[in-house]
């Protein structure tokens, strides 16, 4: 961990961390999960908690925004396949509108 990086980066796991994902989790099991002290990023630092953020505008790191772009593509492109498949657990419109969600969330990413 570098006390001297000025970036604010995005975690390695980027579609689990937040509030809503941490609400699920709260949801589901009865208690919400303490947030860690120092999380692995996606440019593959650790950096502190504080120095994370979720949201596009904030992130400064160039390799945490490529790989946040990517993970959000990947998650759009599998919720649209899963959607498919005989028995799924979200209709095609529920599906699509996710996708969406991450796709928007993916050109924020891309700062295109």
């Amino acid at each position: 961990m570098s006390e001297t990086d000025p970036h604010i980066h995005v975690g390695s796991k980027v579609l689990q961390a937040g509030a809503d994902y941490r609400n699920l989790v709260a949801s589901s099991l009865g208690r919400a999960p303490d947030a860690p002290d120092v999380v692995t990023t996606g440019c593959g630092l650790q950096v502190p908690y504080a120095m994370t953020s979720i949201r596009p505008e904030s992130v400064t790191c160039l390799a945490c925004r490529e790989h946040a772009h990517r993970e959000h593509l990947r998650y759009a492109e599998q919720v649209e396949r899963l959607s498919r498949m005989p028995g799924a657990p979200v209709t095609g419109d529920q599906a699509a509108k996710a996708a969406r969600w991450a796709r928007d969330l993916a050109k924020r990413f891309s700062g295109a």
